[in-house]
């Protein structure tokens, strides 16, 4: 019997990044080699049409995704590795959770409150340009969660709101239908719950400041050389808590080498050295992966077979209870 199910997904809208890697990727390959834990990991192709209405995009966002989740070593006999599109039960579980959501909870969210002000300080109708697809969003993050049962959900500490409305919805639903559904904890790395990127801000593809994942050795090390930081000179203490360069450090390092690094920051350290060894320490724990990251990118086929097995282990699970669900919300043959 298994202790927890850690599930995550990340969206097909561009090139993976160094955020994705270290704040989802890197601890659920982990978590998929741990025999107590029964993983899910997905492709969240749905989640994608938010965003990106570039078909070309997607697609090729999709192949890289799932090639760097193998190229890392992701166990696929132990963790159940799926596209979302691929499985019909969560739009359709997306509906029957909609039809139980409160319309308040979701007028919380940050990122449709964010959208909102934004086109009021525009002097725009508030609902300009808002699809129902950022409205619903996090319905959509719920069924996920919720079809697999999902104990352990690692996120971003951005995302920990979208973690607590998806047990708000599996408790309003438990209430009215039996307890179907288990209540998933968000899980934070102190150290990657939002890594920053190359200006300081969010590492993110909507801010245009990410670090790819699979750069060659050089462009790596040059994008890593151009990360912000301050005027301070060698020798001048430096504050690694107001440090991006040093959060993506220590994201990457052990706790000895943190401890080293923020004395090195203490001491003096010029940025120039900062970053030479944050380039070190990330390109040597990426190297071999590049190497199986580019066999694979050459091998669709064999990615695709894998993403179809995949499918086959998800839907073992989500067809007979999407079927219990549908007899709880009275979904049922009239003889």
């Amino acid at each position: 019997m298994k202790k927890r199910t850690v599930l995550t997904g990340i969206t097909t809208t561009g090139t993976p990044h160094l955020g994705n890697y270290v704040g989802a990727i890197k601890p659920c390959i982990e978590a998929s080699h741990d025999e107590d834990v029964q993983s899910y990991y997905f492709l969240a192709d749905y989640h994608a049409l938010v965003k990106n209405q570039d078909p070309e995009r997607m697609q090729r966002s999709s192949l890289e995704i799932a090639a760097t989740w193998l190229a890392l070593g992701l166990d696929t006999e132990h963790a159940v590795f799926y596209r979302q599109s691929d499985i019909p039960e969560i739009p359709e579980l997306t509906w029957i959770l909609t039809c139980s959501t409160a319309k308040g909870l979701m007028n919380r969210p940050h990122a449709y409150k964010a959208a909102v002000q934004e086109n009021v300080d525009a002097g725009e109708d508030p609902d300009f340009a808002i699809t129902m697809g950022l409205f619903s969003y996090p319905v959509l993050m719920a069924a996920d969660i919720l079809m697999f049962n999902s104990t352990h959900v690692p996120v971003g500490r951005d995302q920990v709101q979208h973690l607590e409305m998806a047990r708000d919805i599996a408790q309003r639903f438990n209430h009215h239908y039996g307890e179907l559904f288990a209540l998933p904890e968000a899980v934070v790395d102190e150290h990657v719950a939002v890594l920053p990127g190359k200006d300081g801000r969010k590492m993110s593809k909507s801010y245009n400041n990410t670090i790819p994942l699979w750069l060659p050795e050089k462009q790596l090390r040059k994008a890593i050389m151009r990360i912000v930081t301050n005027s301070l000179e060698p020798g001048e203490p430096k504050d690694p808590d107001d440090s991006a360069l040093y959060a993506i450090y220590a994201a990457f390092a052990n706790t000895g080498q943190r401890a080293a690094m923020r004395q090195a920051y203490q001491d003096g350290i010029s940025w120039g050295d900062a970053k030479q060894q944050t380039f070190e320490l990330i390109n040597q724990e990426l190297v071999q992966g590049r190497e199986r990251y580019e066999a694979l990118m050459a091998e669709p086929a064999r990615i695709e077979q894998t993403l179809r097995e995949g499918a086959v282990k998800a839907r073992a699970w989500a067809t007979p209870f999407l079927a219990r669900i549908r007899q709880a919300v009275g979904i049922r043959k009239l003889a």
